[in-house]
C-alpha cells in the first residue's frame, strides 16, 4: 500500500508539472512535487533561468551567488552533495538552516538541470534534507527529468510568445508549395484559441514512452486538420532511414522503415519543404497505399525542424482531409504544434533510444554470460551462438562457419537443428566464394536487402528446398588479434523488410563476444587435449612402473626385518650400503622407516609403505650413477646421521621424515645429464622448468609427487592438511638443495652459521641445516671405502668417455640426442657434463661441507 501511495503521489506531481506554462506557477509546482514525493526534504530553493539569462530564486529574491558550491554545480554541470553552505551563499533568514556544518543525518543537495540542446543550466534545485533511500533517489531522478522538460517548455513559451494580432508562421521562411491552396477566410482560427489548445496538449505530454506521446500528438493533428489518419515519420540519423512506429491511434507491432532516399519523402528531409499527394509519383502513391493499408486520396507532409539543430527530425503526415483539400492553414497548424511539442518528442525519443541501448547492453551481457559458460565444448558453444544471434536479430535462420586456414575452407557442423556428429554431414565451402567467403576474405559486414538480386547469392539451394531467402546479414567473427576465425550468417528478418543499421551494430558487438569465446574455447580444447595426452603418458609410465603384486605379498609375508639382522654394523658410518644385493634394498628401506619410528609415529600403513618403496625403486632409470643404488646409499647415510648425531635435538621430527623421504626420491627419473645440458638441448624438461631454474631437481620432485598421488602409494595419507602441505614444501626445498648451484648460493650462510653456532629457534637455521645434510648425504659415496669411491669415480669417467658412442640405457639414447646449437652432440655433452663437478667437485665439496658441519655438529665424525 505504501509503494502504491508513493507511485500515485509521483504521478500526480508529474501531471501537475506537465500542465504548467508560466514561471511563478512552475516554482510552486516544483516545490509541491518535491514535498509530496520526498518527505525527507526540509527546505527547497528553486533557481530558474530568467529572460536575461540569470538563475534567480524568489524566496528570498536573489541571484545565484557568483562563487561557492552553487556556482560550482553550475560550472561543473553535475550534482553536488555537501554538509552545508558557506556564509557567503546564505542569503536571507530562510537559508540559515543550510549553514555548515550540518548534523550527521542532514545534507545539502545541489541539482543543476542541464538542457542538452543548448548546453546551459536552466534551473538549480537546492535541497536541505535527510539521507535519501534508494527509492527516494529514484523518485528524485524522475522529478529532475520532468522538471527539466517543464522548464524547457515554459522557457520556450516565453521566448516564442508572438503578437496575437499578426499570427506569423512558426517556420521562417515560409515553405508552402505552389500546389497547396490558399485558405478560405472561414478556415482561419484565432491564435489565442490555437495557443490554448496547444498548451493543453503540452500539459498532457508527460509520458516517458515515445509511442504514447506520438498518439497524443497525432490525435491533436487529426482534430486540427480534420484528418481520419495521421502519422509521424521519424528521421534516424544513425541509420539514415525514416521509420514509423504509430499510424493513427495504433502502435505498430513492427515499425515500418525505409531509406531517406525513398522518393519525394526523402526530398522533404533535404529541402525542408512540405509536399502534397500531387507531388509524388504514382509508384510512390501505390507503395504508400500498401504501407498504410488504405487508399490515400489526399496528403499533407510537413517537415518537423528542431530549433536546436535546425535539422529535420520527423515528417508529420496527414491523410484524406474531410470535406476538401489541405490548405496553408493546415500546414500552419501542424508547424505551430511542433513549435511547442518537438522538444518534448525528441527528448522522449532520445530517452527511449537510451533505454533501448541499455536493454541491448544488458542482453549482450547476458549473451556473454551464456557464451562463456560453454567454453568446454565448441559444438555446444556454436549452437549457443546460433540461438543468441537469431534471438537478438529476430532472424529466421542462423548459420556459423569456422575458418580452417590449412584447407582454406569455411566449415559448418552446427546448424539450427542441432549438432551433426557425423563428419560426412558437415558443410565445407571455399573461403573465397559466396557471401560467407566474401565476408571471411574482406572482414567486413555485409547487409543484403534483396538476396536474389545479389551477384554472390546462389539460388540453387532455395530452388531445391522451396525455401525463399529474402535478406541476409553476414558478419565476420574475429579473435583478439583482429583475425577472422569464422563467419555468421543471419537469414530473413522476421516482421521487417530487412536487417537495419541497428542490427548491423548489434551484430558487430555480438561478434566480439563470439570471437573471444570461440578463440578461448578452441584454446581450451587444445589444453584439454594436451592434458589428455599428458594423462595418457603418465598412465603409460605408471603402468610400466606398476608394482607387481607378488613383490608386495612377498615383502608383506616376510615382515619388517630388524636392521641388526641385516648387518650388525648397519648403523655405523663404516658400513657400505652398495655391498648389499639390490634385491634386498627395498626391505632395508622399510626397516629404516621402522627403526627411525616413522611407521608408528605417522601411522603409515605397511602395505602402502611397501608399494611406495617399490614404486620409487621402479621410478629410477639405469644410468651409471644416478640410479636406485645411489638413492639407497643416500638414504642410508641420512639414516646414519639420524642414528649417530641425535638430529632430534636440532630438527623437528617432520623435518627428519621429509629429509629421509627426499633422499629416497631426490634423483627420480634422472636421465644422466645435468641442468646445463637440458637447457642447451631445449628438452621437454627444460621447456617445463627452465624458467624456475634447477630443471632436473624440479622434475625429480614432480615425479615424487606423482608417486605419492598414485593409488595405494600415499604414505602421507594420515597427515593433517597443514602437515601434508608442510611435508610437500619441505620435500621440494630439500630436493632442490641437491643442485650444486644452490649449495654454492647458500655456502656463505652455512659458513656464518658454523661460526656463530646453530640456533634451534631460528627457522632459517633449520632450513640451512637440512640443505647441508641433504647435500652431505648426496655426496656420501666419497666417504666410504676406497673400493666404493674408486668404483664411483670410474663410472663417471666411463660415462664421459662413452656418451658419444652408443646408448647407455633404455629410455634415453645419448647417441640419438639432437645436436645442441648445430654442433656435434659429443662436445656439447662434454661441456655440459664435465668431470670436475662430479669427481673434483665432489671431493672439494666434502671439504667445504666438512668445514661447515664440523662446527655445527655436536661432535666430529671421522670418515674412513
Amino acid at each position: 500500500m505504501l509503494k502504491l501511495a508513493e507511485a500515485m503521489a509521483l504521478q500526480d506531481a508529474l501531471l501537475t508539472l506537465g500542465s504548467i506554462i508560466d514561471i511563478p506557477r512552475l516554482r510552486d509546482a516544483i516545490r509541491d512535487a518535491i514535498a509530496s514525493v520526498l518527505p525527507k526534504v526540509d527546505n527547497a530553493f528553486i533557481y530558474l533561468l530568467d529572460a536575461e539569462g540569470r538563475l534567480v530564486c524568489d524566496d528570498p529574491p536573489h541571484e545565484l551567488p557568483p562563487e561557492g558550491k552553487l556556482r560550482d554545480a553550475v560550472l561543473l554541470q553535475k550534482r553536488i552533495e555537501c554538509s552545508g553552505l558557506t556564509p557567503s551563499e546564505l542569503l536571507g533568514q530562510q537559508m540559515s538552516s543550510l549553514a555548515a556544518p550540518l548534523p550527521p543525518d542532514k545534507q545539502v543537495l545541489i541539482l543543476p538541470l542541464l538542457d542538452q540542446d543548448t548546453a546551459r543550466v536552466v534551473s538549480v534545485i537546492l535541497l536541505h534534507c535527510s539521507q535519501l533511500s534508494d527509492s527516494d533517489e529514484q523518485n528524485l531522478r524522475t522529478l529532475e527529468k520532468h522538471t527539466l522538460v517543464a522548464c524547457k517548455r515554459v522557457l520556450a513559451i516565453q521566448k516564442l510568445q508572438p503578437s496575437p494580432q499578426v499570427p506569423p508562421s512558426p517556420l521562417s521562411p515560409r515553405t508552402y508549395q505552389n500546389s497547396l491552396p490558399k485558405p478560405s477566410p472561414t478556415a482561419n482560427e484565432s491564435y489565442d484559441e490555437l495557443d490554448r489548445k496547444i498548451l493543453q496538449l503540452c500539459g498532457e505530454l508527460y509520458d516517458l514512452d515515445a509511442a504514447s506521446l506520438q498518439i497524443k500528438v497525432i490525435h491533436y493533428l487529426e482534430q486540427q486538420t480534420q484528418s481520419p489518419c495521421c502519422c509521424l515519420l521519424l528521421v534516424s540519423e544513425d541509420s539514415h532511414q525514416l521509420f514509423c512506429q504509430v499510424v493513427g491511434g495504433k502502435v505498430l507491432e513492427e515499425e515500418i522503415s525505409f531509406p531517406l532516399t525513398f522518393g519525394h519523402l526523402g526530398q522533404v528531409v533535404d529541402k525542408k519543404k512540405s509536399i502534397t499527394l500531387q507531388d509524388i509519383s504514382s509508384e510512390e502513391h501505390r507503395q504508400l497505399n500498401n504501407m498504410l493499408g488504405f487508399e490515400v486520396h489526399s496528403m499533407l507532409c510537413v517537415p518537423v525542424i528542431s530549433r536546436a539543430t535546425s535539422q529535420v527530425v520527423a515528417l508529420a503526415c496527414a491523410f484524406n482531409k474531410q470535406g476538401g483539400k489541405y490548405t496553408e492553414v493546415d500546414e500552419h497548424k501542424i508547424q505551430h504544434c511542433f513549435c511547442y511539442t518537438s522538444t518534448v518528442l525528441t527528448s522522449t525519443l532520445a530517452f527511449q533510444k537510451e533505454q533501448k541501448l541499455k536493454c541491448e547492453c544488458q542482453a549482450l551481457l547476458q549473451v556473454a554470460k551464456n557464451l562463456f559458460t560453454h567454453l568446454d565444448d565448441v559444438s555446444v558453444l556454436l549452437q549457443e551462438i546460433i540461438t543468441e544471434a537469431r534471438n537478438l536479430s529476430n532472424a529466421e535462420i542462423c548459420s556459423v562457419f569456422l575458418l580452417e586456414r590449412q584447407s582454406h575452407e569455411l566449415v559448418a557442423k552446427v546448424f539450427d537443428g542441432g549438432v551433426v556428429d557425423d563428419e560426412s554431414y558437415e558443410i565445407r565451402i571455399p573461403a573465397d566464394q559466396g557471401i560467407a567467403g566474401h565476408v571471411a576474405t574482406t572482414g567486413q559486414i555485409l547487409n543484403i536487402k534483396d538476396a536474389y538480386s545479389h551477384p554472390l547469392f546462389y539460388r540453387g539451394v532455395d530452388d531445391s528446398t522451396g525455401f525463399r531467402t529474402r535478406n541476409i546479414l553476414c558478419f565476420p567473427i574475429k579473435n583478439e588479434s583482429n583475425e577472422v576465425i569464422g563467419v555468421a550468417e543471419l537469414v530473413n528478418k522476421i516482421n521487417g523488410p530487412g536487417f537495419t543499421k541497428f542490427d548491423e551494430d548489434l551484430a558487430t558487438a555480438f561478434s566480439i563476444y563470439c570471437g573471444i569465446s570461440i578463440a578461448h574455447s578452441l584454446l581450451y580444447k587444445q589444453v584439454r587435449e594436451a592434458q589428455f595426452r599428458s594423462h595418457l603418458a603418465n598412465e603409460m609410465m605408471m603402468y610400466h612402473m606398476k608394482v607387481c603384486e607378488d613383490e608386495t605379498k612377498k615383502l608383506q609375508s616376510n615382515g619388517i626385518v630388524s636392521v641388526c639382522q641385516i648387518d650388525p654394523g648397519f648403523a655405523s658410518f663404516s658400513y657400505t650400503p652398495r655391498s648389499l644385493p639390490e634385491d634386498d634394498t627395498v626391505m632395508c628401506v622399510i626397516s629404516m622407516f621402522e627403526d627411525m619410528g616413522f611407521v608408528n609415529n605417522y601411522k603409515i600403513d605397511r602395505t602402502t609403505l611397501i608399494r611406495f618403496c617399490l614404486m620409487v625403486k621402479k621410478g629410477y632409470r639405469d644410468p651409471p650413477y644416478h640410479n636406485w643404488m645411489h638413492a639407497f646409499s643416500v638414504s642410508h647415510f641420512c639414516y646414519l646421521l639420524f642414528k649417530n648425531l641425535e638430529l632430534v635435538n636440532y630438527l623437528e621430527y617432520i623435518e627428519i621424515f621429509a629429509l629421509f623421504v627426499s633422499c629416497l626420491c631426490h634423483d627420480l627419473d634422472h636421465r644422466g645429464t645435468n641442468n646445463s645440458f637440458q637447457v642447451a638441448s631445449k628438452s621437454v624438461l627444460a621447456a617445463l622448468y627452465s624458467s624456475e631454474g634447477s630443471v632436473m631437481e624440479r622434475h625429480h620432485f614432480a615425479q615424487a609427487i606423482a608417486i605419492l598421488n598414485s593409488q595405494g602409494c600415499n604414505i602421507l595419507e594420515q597427515f593433517s592438511r597443514k602437515d601434508y602441505q608442510r611435508m610437500l614444501d619441505l620435500m621440494r626445498d630439500i630436493i632442490l638443495a641437491t643442485d650444486l648451484a644452490h649449495h654454492l648460493r647458500i655456502f656463505k650462510e652455512l659458513t656464518r652459521m658454523s661460526q656463530d653456532g646453530f640456533d634451534p629457534q631460528n627457522k632459517h637455521h633449520h632450513y640451512l641445516l637440512i640443505c647441508l645434510l641433504m647435500t652431505s648425504s648426496d655426496l656420501s659415496d666419497q666417504t666410504k671405502g676406497w673400493k666404493t669411491t674408486r668404483k664411483i669415480a670410474v663410472s663417471f669417467y666411463w660415462l664421459t668417455q662413452c656418451i658419444s658412442h652408443k646408448p647407455l640405457y633404455k629410455g634415453e639414447c645419448w647417441g640419438d640426442t639432437p645436436n645442441v646449437g648445430g654442433r656435434d652432440s659429443s662436445p656439447a655433452l662434454h661441456s655440459a657434463f664435465p668431470i670436475s663437478p662430479y669427481i673434483k667437485g665432489n671431493v672439494g665439496g666434502i671439504h667445504l661441507m666438512w668445514g661447515a658441519e664440523s662446527s655445527a655438529q655436536p661432535c666430529p665424525v671421522h670418515f674412513p
